[in-house]
């Protein structure tokens, strides 16, 4: 049996991903970000995140916790991917509103944009790998190991 010395932490961590996971959907929902079918990527993501983490939290395994970092992985893509489509969108914008600005103009006033704003994906990014420092030398990842708390029964 192993002990987990930094459960109390992974436990905190967890919680705050909850937290963040569920603000961002439905700051989503609110901006009614489900028009198209790019734009329930990240609402989809966050709802498969959302079970991965609560699947950690009740059982934490070597497979859930590999699980985990799978997902945890496909949400930094994710929001890579959303920072990439963002930035398309509003560069597009911006070329059709004054198609004279130079690219280094060009680029400031995507940047500025704020809708989409441009950055707003890289939530994704940060939960993701917050997801991932979570499971950094998680004890269920060493072979078949199971993990208790500190100071719980043997």
């Amino acid at each position: 049996m192993v002990v987990d010395q930094v459960s109390g932490l992974r436990r905190l961590l967890l919680a705050l991903m909850a937290l963040g996971i569920i603000s961002i959907a439905t700051d989503l929902v609110f901006l009614e970000h489900y028009e198209d079918g790019w734009m329930l990527i990240p609402l989809v993501a966050l709802a498969v995140a959302l079970a991965a983490l609560v699947a950690i939290a009740f059982s934490a395994s070597q497979r859930t916790v590999r699980l985990f970092q799978i997902v945890m992985s496909l949400l930094v893509v994710t929001g890579l991917i959303g920072v990439v489509l963002h930035f398309r969108g509003s560069l597009e914008f911006q070329v059709d509103m004054d198609p004279t600005l130079s690219a280094g103009a060009l680029f400031w006033k995507v940047m500025h944009m704020k809708a989409p704003p441009t950055l707003a994906p890289g939530a994704l990014v940060q939960l993701g790998l917050l997801g991932l420092a979570t499971t950094y030398r998680h004890p269920a990842l060493r072979h078949h190991t199971v993990v208790t708390s500190p100071g719980a029964a043997s």
